[in-house]
């Protein structure tokens, strides 16, 4: 398990306890009294560290290397998945993953951004960053969707769609913003989660939900905090700065309304107990689809489309 810079004061008596098992024997009462000391306040100290997380530290959370992604998800409580690929006009994009399946006998359609776990891996998917293909093969599987009036599911984790000039030339902005118009007229129920990185339009294009959902260590922003960081400061040096300023943690979001709700993980965050944090997803799933169903098609594409509208506050100046 890796753990993160701000975790070390937890390492440190783990391994002090690791060195007192080795030492201890059968029936050795002291150091067992003394091990069991150090395990509480082990677990003392980690719901310290993680009850007073700074923005930063949360987006390193997001950003953790073993932090269950899309396909980890999908394989822990969608029965019957079928992987469609392809977008109709240029290729495959393995950065997005979609396809049919079921949740609890609900036919859902479920798209996401995937990342790797290697470098192999990570190259495959090109880091979870789309091409223009990426999102024109969500739109397929969207309108696939709409047809056959099965509710979607997307999940989000993306540090942004790819920035490469390939991508531009193929007409990248045109392929998030088509996504963007359609998104909002869907007559079929929409449902969001942010598993990890949610970073501007690579996030938001496959992500216009009726119901959108944070679990507790992600971020959701226009910019990501280095990214804003080079362009105020002309350097990376300030990203905890501007992690702070960009207020993008999902309680961040939840106050100002943003978002519908913030989905619990396991202390320590997600990657510590993935069966948990798959269960708390599938619970708000399914509490959202069995909300959602109940509305006519014209309520739900009304709903979205004010959901939208209302973001931000404003003052009209006669």
């Amino acid at each position: 398990m890796q753990y993160l810079d701000f975790e070390q004061p937890i390492v440190d008596l783990e391994k002090k306890i690791e060195e007192l098992e080795n030492l201890s024997t059968v029936g050795d009462g002291i150091l067992k009294k003394e091990i069991e000391g150090l395990n509480k306040r082990v677990d003392e100290l980690r719901e310290s560290i993680f009850a007073n997380l700074t923005r930063w530290q949360r987006v390193q959370l997001a950003r953790h290397p073993d932090r269950p992604y899309t396909l980890d998800y999908i394989y822990k409580f969608v029965d019957d998945f079928v992987e469609l690929h392809g977008d109709r006009y240029h290729s495959d994009d393995k950065a997005v993953v979609g396809g049919f399946g079921r949740i609890d006998g609900h036919s859902v359609m479920v798209i996401g951004q995937q990342k790797g776990r290697d470098t192999v891996s990570r190259t495959y998917r090109n880091f979870g960053m789309a091409n223009p293909e990426g999102y024109r093969k969500a739109y397929r599987l969207m309108k696939l969707a709409e047809k056959f009036n099965v509710p979607i599911i997307t999940f989000l984790d993306t540090p942004g769609a790819f920035p490469g000039l390939e991508a531009e030339e193929r007409g990248q902005a045109e392929a998030i913003a088509k996504n963007l118009k359609m998104m909002a007229m869907l007559k079929v129920p929409f449902i969001t989660v942010i598993i990890g990185e949610g970073a501007s339009g690579g996030a938001l294009g496959i992500g216009m939900g009726n119901e959108v959902y944070m679990m507790e260590n992600t971020w959701y922003s226009v910019i990501s905090p280095e990214s804003c960081s080079s362009i105020l400061w002309k350097t990376w040096e300030y990203k905890e700065q501007a992690a702070s300023v960009l207020k993008l943690t999902a309680k961040d979001l939840d106050e100002l309304k943003i978002i519908d709700g913030v989905i619990p993980e396991p202390l320590g965050g997600a990657h510590r107990d993935p069966n948990q944090a798959a269960e708390s997803v599938k619970k708000q799933i399914l509490e959202s689809l069995k909300r959602l169903k109940k509305k006519k098609p014209s309520e739900l594409v009304e709903q979205r489309i004010e959901k939208y509208a209302s973001i931000g506050a404003f003052e009209v100046v006669k």
